[in-house]
């Protein structure tokens, strides 16, 4: 079939399609973008030829229009993802930011940026970057070590293997990430005899790796043997569908499971097992538990600082359980590798696992009912919180990313549905709450999405609220307001360095700047509820939700009350020498804080491979 290099791009996307357990769905749902010189001719052309077999959506920002990609494909649980089209130059390097978000999160996301000519015959041309050393850099290069595959296609026959590489990539469960095909323009544009079994229909298998069975055998023993065992349920339990069996394991067992930020759902709230958010957002019985346990079973965990609490949570002599999909974590903590789906590997564990343990006591729902209900004037952001935990039903999805909100999210939400907690904490990207509640809306239609956003995260990047009321994607999108950062103003504070550099204020004053955000939110097209007491927010958050519009509700919160304390550290070096008194008592503190760091080692025995 004769067609140019992005018209067989798209025709072969459109034939895409994922399965996992039977269930098929198509693997490319769509297509976001912005068009310039260099993606306007090509996948532009090719994409209004293809109108009907893959939407087109105009994006405002390139950063966002992958950042809300990202939250569509973990909506999906990975089974679905949105490609993403730039032209070369900013609006490439725009997709910088949403690319390593993605990689982080393991989360499928297609890239399609334009490149320079492939022949070079115009020459420099307008955004290109020259590297004096060679011409085959261009600043699409800088997307390789965010991607989990990059590729140039810079003749038409290297795009059949380039196609299947993506694909291949975008459905590891263990690999994915964002995934990067450079085009340069005048490949897009070039016609090509491609074979007609390119575009027959393709169903790519999700595998659900099963565990090994001496690895299995030595994991149940470790858990049979154990004194006071944990799970610890990351966002790999989610991914997998793997919340009935992580709770039938628990039942069996008694075993009390604490939740990371991408694994919060995992369990009901108030689940008898159930202790909640684990780690320095966490609480403190599940934090309790974690220092008492001997046996930490982690199930599609990473294991970043947060969860452990940058090394300081577990017992030094703690052993390991890592099921995990992916290589990389399962031998994390000189961990027992149970490399294996999650879904998988707790139902082969489950019958080998016959004791069943004491679960560790949990009070922290009435510490949340205290920090949802004691008032404030202005309102602690807690308030603000519990009043739209109390709003939302048991399926609708709370949005955040960044500031102190997703550690206060962390420790309070009461979660309901293992979907209905979207807080992206791998790259903790300001600016991806409002995209990211849009691929969540797109990917969930039918569940009321609620944004929780602050005002710092707000101004850096509000362009795709545009993008949601064009489309007719409703949203209500809660704005804190509070005059600066609160999370690193009380981070800043904690290491000694005075909440310097984090308030909105005029040089050389305190007085706040005259920042409407309402008023921005209002030209951009969405419907305002201005509030400040926490009586009135509840009211206008019922009747925006109640709404078929996009909303948005600010109210204005005092930054210096803070969520209920997880009892746990976080390492942020601070100045081992200094003229402040404050920084020189925090470096104090840190040195102190520090002793209780360890590495994890295990015993030392012979680890599978």
């Amino acid at each position: 079939m004769r067609l140019t290099v992005a018209q067989a791009l798209v025709r072969f996307l459109v034939n895409q399609y994922s399965e996992r357990d039977g269930r098929e769905q198509r693997l490319i749902a769509g297509c976001f973008g912005i068009f310039g010189h260099g993606n306007v001719a090509g996948v532009g052309q090719a994409l209004l030829e293809n109108q009907e077999e893959l939407p087109f959506y105009f994006a405002r920002n390139e950063q966002a229009m992958v950042h809300t990609a990202s939250a569509y494909a973990r909506q999906k649980n990975r089974l679905s993802a949105m490609a993403c089209t730039s032209s070369i130059g900013p609006g490439a390097t725009n997709m910088v930011t949403g690319a390593a978000l993605a990689t982080i999160n393991r989360l499928p996301v297609l890239l399609l940026p334009g490149d320079v000519f492939a022949t070079r015959a115009p020459g420099t041309v307008l955004q290109e970057l020259e590297d004096p050393r060679t011409y085959s850099v261009s600043v699409n290069d800088t997307l390789k070590p965010v991607s989990r595959y990059w590729d140039r296609i810079e003749r038409p026959e290297q795009l059949v293997p380039a196609l299947l590489a993506a694909m291949r990539t975008l459905t590891d469960p263990a690999e994915t990430g964002a995934v990067t095909l450079a085009l340069p323009q005048d490949v897009q544009a070039e016609a090509y005899d491609f074979p007609d079994e390119l575009f027959e229909k393709r169903v790519w298998h999700i595998r659900r790796p099963v565990p090994e069975p001496e690895t299995l055998e030595r994991a149940a023993a470790l858990l049979r043997n154990a004194r006071k065992p944990l799970i610890v349920a990351g966002g790999g339990t989610i991914y997998a569908e793997a919340t009935d069996a992580l709770r039938e394991f628990a039942e069996a067992t008694g075993i009390g499971v604490g939740e990371t930020q991408a694994g919060k759902g995992s369990l009901p709230y108030d689940h008898p097992q159930a202790l909640g958010a684990i780690g320095a957002t966490g609480t403190t019985a599940a934090n309790a538990a974690a220092r008492e346990a001997d046996v930490i079973l982690g199930v599609g965990t990473r294991w970043t600082d947060f969860t452990t609490a940058s090394r300081s949570l577990f017992s030094p002599d703690a052993r390991f359980i890592n099921l995990n999909v992916a290589t990389v974590d399962a031998f994390k903590h000189a961990g027992l590798p149970l490399v294996a789906d999650a879904k998988v590997g707790l139902g082969a564990l489950q019958p080998l696992v016959d004791t069943y343990f004491e679960t560790p006591p949990n009070d922290w729902d009435a510490t949340v009912e205290r920090a949802y209900t004691t008032r404030h004037d202005p309102p602690a952001q807690t308030e603000v919180i519990g009043v739209v935990n109390r709003v939302a039903g048991p399926r609708d999805v709370v949005v955040c990313a960044a500031g102190s909100m997703p550690g206060d999210l962390h420790k309070l939400w009461r979660t309901r549905d293992p979907k209905g907690y979207h807080v992206e904490y791998g790259y903790s990207t300001m600016g991806y709450e409002i995209a990211g509640g849009l691929g969540v809306k797109m990917a969930a239609p039918d569940r009321e999405v609620f944004v929780l956003v602050g005002d710092g995260s707000y101004l850096i990047m509000p362009s795709e609220l545009v993008t949601a009321i064009a489309e007719g994607y409703k949203l209500t999108i809660v704005l804190v307001q509070n005059h600066g950062f609160q999370s690193i103003g009380a981070l800043s504070e904690s290491v000694g360095s005075q909440r310097f550099g984090t308030k909105y204020r005029y040089r050389g004053t305190d007085t706040p700047l005259p920042v409407d955000l309402a008023a921005n939110a209002a030209s951009l097209g969405a419907r305002v509820h201005r509030t400040r007491t926490i009586d009135d927010f509840e009211t206008a958050l019922r009747e925006a939700a109640a709404a078929d519009v996009t909303s948005v509700v600010e109210i204005v919160t005092d930054a210096m009350i803070g969520a209920p304390d997880s009892e746990a550290w976080w390492d942020v070096p601070v100045a081992e020498v200094a003229e402040l008194e404050t920084t020189r008592a925090a470096r104090a503190a840190y040195e102190q804080d520090k002793r209780t760091q360890h590495q994890y080692l295990g015993t030392g025995e012979k680890v599978p491979r």
